[in-house]
């Protein structure tokens, strides 16, 4: 069974060593979870939406209509270099909003931090991204 990303980053969090958080990672590897390190850790990596507080509503943990392991493919409508950097950004701002508002709200938390370009764990470094995922960053 795939784990959600917050679920991976719950599993990531309690791990007492670089080499266990890698393997968790690995052992959990989604592009979903890869979008979430990738979009708050590379500089190169830019969004188009304003930083800070994001106003949303959350939805219930127990009953989301769909989940990040579908929704992440819409990020491209909010990075810049993608199909939405010619869409008005109200029009952005809404895609992002379906996105936030229609997942798992831990998953909602970790798609915020990353627009702000926060990393997913305070545990996460470069180098454990680069074992896990070679060439991500």
């Amino acid at each position: 069974m795939v784990k959600q990303v917050h679920e991976t980053f719950e599993d990531f969090n309690k791990a007492k060593t670089d080499a266990e958080r890698v393997r968790i990672l690995k052992i959990n590897e989604t592009w979903a979870l890869k979008d979430i390190i990738k979009g708050s850790m590379d500089p190169r990596i830019q969004w188009l939406l304003p930083s800070g507080d994001v106003p949303y509503t959350k939805s219930n943990d127990w009953d989301h209509p769909t989940t990040l392991l579908k929704k992440h493919k819409e990020f491209r409508y909010v990075a810049k270099g993608g199909p939405g950097g010619n869409m008005p950004s109200y029009k952005r701002e809404k895609i992002f909003l379906g996105i936030v508002e229609t997942i798992h709200p831990a998953d909602a938390e970790l798609v915020c931090k990353m627009i702000n370009k926060e990393p997913p764990s305070e545990l996460i470094t470069a180098k454990i991204v680069e074992e896990a995922f070679p060439g991500l960053l």
